[in-house]
């Protein structure tokens, strides 16, 4: 682009989905091991915002060590006659997109979850400051968005300064995310789709609805509509929402036409409020992952920044991997924290009644919207570390999902006497169970599997070739 000229590295959609790998980066900005980072955009009156201004509180680039690891904040403050607050989380979802258009740098999630990487090449071919990718963020953002007028961007590496304004930005999503919760799928005519990560995840569409924000966490139904009206040729997009085919399920025409024609015929149908059968696809920038844990017949859920192993000996990396790239994943999938405040979050499969493990960062962050008769039932990692604590955990607090091993239990014991046989333990039950073996991926439909132990193990020898 010739508004780049002067920029060290080449700037272009070419570079979307490009990965830095630990052993090609310069420099590691928040990510996992960083507790306290984030972006944020504010829309401030015109004359509190110097156009075009990039400022750098703390360490520039070059000044940080290569192969090191740094909390980073970023603020966008942006001014113009028709910009207005609601327009905040639609500038800040563009930062996922123009980062990425610059060679050799990585960025992924969003908010509170910012995960970006600078490659050495790039480092050596001159992006070694902020203030570079403050005029590449500038001049993308005055070049697509005409209804901003003014807009200066602070990068923030000190980390006194990220710990004053991290609750700040904490309690901005908060209050966005909250105007959002009283409206129902059911009383809009109009869904909105993002296809922001399709270069990660070719056939992913986000689904944007009242109640299912997208799975970054970073756009709701609200959001949508206004980038869709700012911007009607961007990635954010409409959905006719289109005749409703199956209710308990969530699904709708206007969603699987969409789907279907975005991701080129690979997604076909999508089903909003269900983890099963056509469960919404993931893309690489969810803030969790729900897995299915076929021993007690119910779902596990973690969040990003978890550390160590989940209930079932598998981290969230290993999840993720997983349920990611716009697939469709039987009993796994990719989410936002704010889906799991919706009275429609998987409210085909039991909702929060078939839920028996969260972490407890996470349960706090939600503890409002669970159900209190269930809140104490659902255990966290100081509960249960493995499936036979998660089992004696949810027998001793009479979790809802023990009352259906009670009834296949009855039910096992009755057609075992008739038959003589001996009885087995039932550990799974589901309308459709996918198998992938030897290459072919093999569906069982109205599946009951017996068995009298079930032993789950990660396979070492992919994880060496990996």
């Amino acid at each position: 682009m010739s508004m780049f000229k002067d920029i060290p590295v080449e700037v272009g959609v070419i570079y979307e989905g490009e990965r830095i790998r630990r052993n090609d980066m310069y420099v590691e900005l928040g990510g996992p091991q960083v507790d306290k980072k984030f972006e944020i955009a504010q829309v401030k009156p015109m004359d509190q915002v110097e156009d075009g201004k990039v400022s750098i509180i703390g360490p520039d680039i070059k000044d940080l060590k290569e192969g090191g690891i740094y909390p980073l904040g970023i603020l966008i403050e942006a001014a113009g006659a028709q910009l207005d607050a609601g327009l905040e989380g639609v500038i800040e979802r563009r930062l996922h997109g123009y980062l990425n258009f610059v060679e050799g740098f990585m960025h992924l999630n969003q908010r509170y979850d910012i995960w970006m990487r600078l490659g050495k090449k790039s480092f050596q071919k001159g992006l070694n400051s902020f203030e570079i990718l403050g005029k590449v963020i500038y001049r993308l953002f005055k070049n697509e968005l005409s209804i901003i007028e003014k807009l200066q961007i602070t990068f923030i590496t000190d980390t006194a300064k990220i710990a004053e304004l991290y609750p700040q930005a904490l309690a901005s999503y908060e209050a966005r995310d909250a105007k959002a919760r009283g409206l129902k799928d059911s009383e809009v005519d109009t869904f909105y789709g993002c296809v922001l990560c399709q270069s990660f995840a070719p056939s992913h569409v986000c689904v944007i609805t009242p109640q299912r924000y997208s799975n970054c966490g970073a756009i709701s139904w609200f959001d949508g509509k206004a980038s869709a009206s700012i911007d009607p040729k961007g990635p954010i997009f409409a959905i006719p929402r289109g005749d409703m085919i199956n209710e308990e399920k969530g699904e709708f025409s206007g969603i699987n036409e969409a789907a279907k024609k975005r991701s080129m015929g690979e997604v076909t149908k999508v089903w909003l409020y269900t983890a099963f059968d056509h469960p919404h696809t993931s893309c690489g920038c969810f803030e969790a992952v729900t897995f299915y844990i076929p021993e007690v017949d119910g779902f596990g859920i973690v969040q990003r920044n978890f550390k160590g192993a989940t209930v079932n000996g598998l981290p969230f990396s290993t999840l993720a991997d997983s349920t990611a790239g716009g697939r469709q994943i039987d009993g796994f999938h990719g989410m936002s924290l704010e889906y799991m405040r919706s009275s429609k979050f998987f409210a085909a499969d039991g909702g929060w009644n078939r839920v028996v493990w969260v972490p407890k960062e996470v349960k706090e962050k939600v503890k409002d919207f669970i159900p209190k008769d269930i809140v104490d039932k659902i255990a966290t990692e100081e509960d249960a570390k493995d499936i036979d604590g998660l089992r004696e955990f949810l027998k001793a607090k009479n979790h809802p999902i023990v009352a259906k091993w009670v009834t296949e239990e009855v039910s096992t014991s009755a057609t075992t006497e008739d038959d003589g046989a001996a009885a087995a333990v039932p550990v799974m039950t589901a309308s459709t169970l996918p198998i992938s073996a030897g290459g072919f991926r093999i569906i069982l439909t109205d599946a009951k599997i017996y068995a009298s132990k079930v032993v789950i193990k990660k396979d070492e020898s992919k994880a060496e070739k990996r």
